[in-house]
């Protein structure tokens, strides 16, 4: 079968389904007339005049196949105008081929006069618009099921630049910065310490530019991800930078977007550790409620005086919106996004639906 299928001759799947409706519905149409010939008592062989019917049709809406294609995308209206006279030519044709077999069966069945030859020409008529009618109904919904499939694609496709962009989306502060650093040490002649910068901040870089944003990993990689990142800033700021971590068992196999939580410790680490002189403690948060995976960032710096209602000011806390985006564009509804100020810094709490690897498999096979 599959070798059938790629022969070179082979028809296309939308042309296979013409010839399927076309010599089925011909196929259909001599049948009713061969039945209703043998319910009205007709003579022996008469099955050649809807035989002849049939055939002479199906050469005819051959011809008005080729006219539709190629009149294909014209108005409507100027479309209608166009076939009307290969519709009525075409039941003449129809017309004047199977009468000239009805009437050895019936010589009186001739038109007598001009008139009732234009009468007679028209008898196929309803036949020839059926066949018309069903092959712009069945175009027209190929053709409304291609402009769909093109506008998901289109729509996929932007959907998956937008997380990209979002994702890639690296904030210059910490490169700056990391360089600076790097820079320092050198001058410094602390080789050493800054050989291993390079190589942290390689590694991270090399993690999160061949890492799919498309793809979720576990909390368990994101967090081993995290720490390619924390290893670069511990070497920047030493014990100024405390990390503390508190996650649910339950929570290292769930699923989420890579890199989700980089952007908002990056954040922290910027606006809540280097300004203090003393530093600060970031602390990372999973727990499961229900069916949402609730995962928080912690600082104990200043805080924001700006924030109000969980909103930044314009200008502020561009990798906070850019996490935002990305869970409202992956999850809409079903994900959420807050920041908070405490007595002592800033809170900021995703919530996404809890999935598993398992899960995932599971809704996948459900909605096939």
């Amino acid at each position: 079968m599959a070798i059938a299928a790629s022969h070179p001759l082979a028809l296309p799947r939308r042309e296979q389904l013409f010839w399927l409706l076309h010599i089925g519905g011909w196929t259909g149409y001599f049948s009713l007339g061969y039945l209703s010939a043998l319910a009205y008592g007709k003579p022996a062989g008469y099955w050649m005049v809807p035989l002849t019917a049939a055939i002479t049709g199906s050469v005819v809406t051959l011809g008005l196949r080729l006219l539709l294609r190629a009149c294909w995308g014209q108005p409507p209206m100027r479309l209608l105008a166009i076939m009307v006279l290969p519709v009525l030519a075409s039941s003449a044709v129809m017309d004047r081929v199977t009468r000239s077999v009805l009437i050895e069966f019936c010589p009186t069945c001739g038109p007598d006069s001009r008139l009732a030859y234009v009468a007679y020409a028209f008898t196929y008529i309803y036949v020839v618009l059926a066949w018309v009618g069903l092959y712009l109904g069945v175009k027209y919904y190929r053709q409304l099921q291609d402009q769909t499939q093109r506008a998901l694609a289109a729509r996929n496709m932007a959907h998956q630049a937008q997380l990209k962009m979002l994702r890639y989306q690296l904030n210059p502060h910490f490169l700056f910065n990391t360089l600076n650093a790097i820079s320092t040490l050198i001058l410094d002649r602390d080789n050493a310490t800054a050989n291993r910068m390079v190589q942290g901040l390689s590694a991270f870089l090399r993690h999160s530019l061949d890492n799919d944003p498309m793809q979720r990993v576990t909390l368990r990689q994101e967090l081993d991800a995290l720490t390619l990142y924390l290893g670069i800033e511990k070497i920047r700021f030493a014990e100024r930078l405390r990390i503390e971590t508190d996650i649910d068992a339950d929570c290292w196999r769930a699923l989420l977007p890579s890199l989700l939580l980089q952007p908002l410790v990056e954040n922290a680490i910027k606006y809540a550790v280097a300004r203090e002189v003393s530093g600060g403690t970031l602390r990372i948060q999973a727990r499961r409620e229900d069916a949402q995976l609730v995962l928080k960032v912690i600082d104990d710096g200043p805080g924001c005086a700006a924030l109000e209602g969980g909103e930044l000011p314009p200008g502020k806390g561009v990798g906070l919106r850019n996490t935002r985006e990305r869970l409202n564009v992956l999850y809409g509804d079903a994900g959420g996004f807050s920041v908070r100020n405490l007595p002592r810094g800033i809170e900021v709490c995703l919530r996404l639906p809890f999935e598993t690897a398992a899960t995932a498999i599971d809704r996948a096979g459900h909605e096939d």
